[in-house]
């Protein structure tokens, strides 16, 4: 249905529309018990088979959404009703900001890919926090309604924070989100707030991470906290981040952003052109992302933990994640290519698997 009815009318508006559009529609309908049973019943497997117990946590499948589709935590009524066993929200930042001038979210149906220069647009961490209140008490109401599903937080700086004062910015959004998410990802990979990359050399991001790690060893039961990298560093800065993720004592790596990358595109060159600056997101990066994840798997710590992003539009794309070496997946471009039933293909797939 979602191919040949829903996705040709979403994509007649521009991503940004098609995408809150989407959401509201899910909601609406959402709201009545009938229908609400109907979805949960197309898009979830409840097989214990699928279970895995990871990071100190019990996800119901691995199969996650990845940061970016749901920032500010609008949609942790609908996403769990659409098989996901995890969901990323943000990223956030400590104050609320808009994000860089639209158009800024483009779709490459040539080539299954999106281009997004958002740069962090969000209402702020205490708005995020507030959501996430009201979300807990509606389910501690309606338990049965709302399917069990493990929450990250994906935190980030605002773009006006130099670099020198952005640990500030991760340790506010990191005590503001402590006591309402399961795990944390530190953002430094995203090409869209200026200089932001700057933050994966080697010095700057083992101080960030190691005042991260000092707060969250103050707290008596710790939470997860793992590193979202680019696909764009060579295997010697990869080397670093895993003598980083060591030293630190980090939970794992999410591997991978978006790519500055413009390789082996079949959408025009003048089409590139124009769109300009952007993480580019789908089937592209898909190669790459398996690349890097194959390598921090060969090179790192038994017990790290791999988060597998990138290019994930087929349960066979998923298959190929966790061959590589990831413990647990996250979609997002092929999510809004494929529509909801991919999340469902990739847990058939892993249950036939096993």
């Amino acid at each position: 249905m979602y191919k040949l009815i829903l996705k040709p009318i979403f994509f007649l508006f521009s991503p940004e529309q098609a995408h809150h559009l989407a959401m509201k529609l899910f909601k609406m309908v959402l709201s009545f018990p009938i229908i609400n049973l109907f979805l949960k019943n197309i898009y979830t497997i409840e097989n214990e088979r699928l279970t895995k117990e990871i990071l100190g946590l019990k996800f119901k499948n691995p199969v996650g959404l990845a940061a970016g589709f749901d920032k500010d935590g609008k949609y942790l009524d609908v996403l769990p009703h659409l098989g996901f066993g995890f969901v990323e929200i943000g990223t956030v930042t400590p104050k609320p900001q808009d994000g860089n001038p639209k158009p800024r979210l483009f779709r490459l149906p040539k080539d299954e890919a999106l281009i997004n220069r958002m740069g962090f647009n969000n209402a702020g961490v205490q708005s995020l926090v507030e959501k996430l209140i009201i979300w807990k008490n509606t389910r501690a109401d309606v338990q049965n309604q709302y399917p069990s599903v493990i929450i990250g937080g994906n935190i980030g700086k605002n773009k006006i924070t130099p670099n020198e004062e952005a640990v500030k910015d991760y340790e506010i959004c990191f005590e503001a989100l402590f006591n309402h998410v399961d795990y944390f990802v530190v953002n430094v990979s995203s090409p869209n707030t200026p200089n932001l990359r700057e933050l994966q050399d080697k010095e700057p991001l083992t101080k960030l991470l190691s005042s991260l790690q000092v707060l969250n060893f103050q707290k008596e039961k710790p939470k997860p906290i793992l590193l979202k990298i680019a696909p764009d560093l060579t295997n010697s800065q990869l080397d670093d981040i895993l003598e980083i993720v060591k030293n630190t004592q980090l939970s794992g790596l999410v591997a991978t952003n978006t790519t500055i990358s413009r390789d082996n595109l079949q959408t025009d060159p003048l089409s590139i052109e124009a769109i300009g600056a952007g993480g580019l997101s789908g089937k592209p990066v898909k190669n790459r992302s398996t690349e890097v994840i194959r390598y921090l798997r060969e090179k790192g710590e038994k017990n790290m933990v791999i988060i597998g992003v990138g290019g994930i539009a087929t349960a066979t794309d998923a298959l190929e994640k966790m061959a590589a070496g990831a413990d647990l997946i996250q979609i997002y471009t092929g999510f809004i290519y494929e529509g909801p039933g991919l999340v469902k293909k990739i847990n058939r797939a892993l249950l036939e698997k096993n």
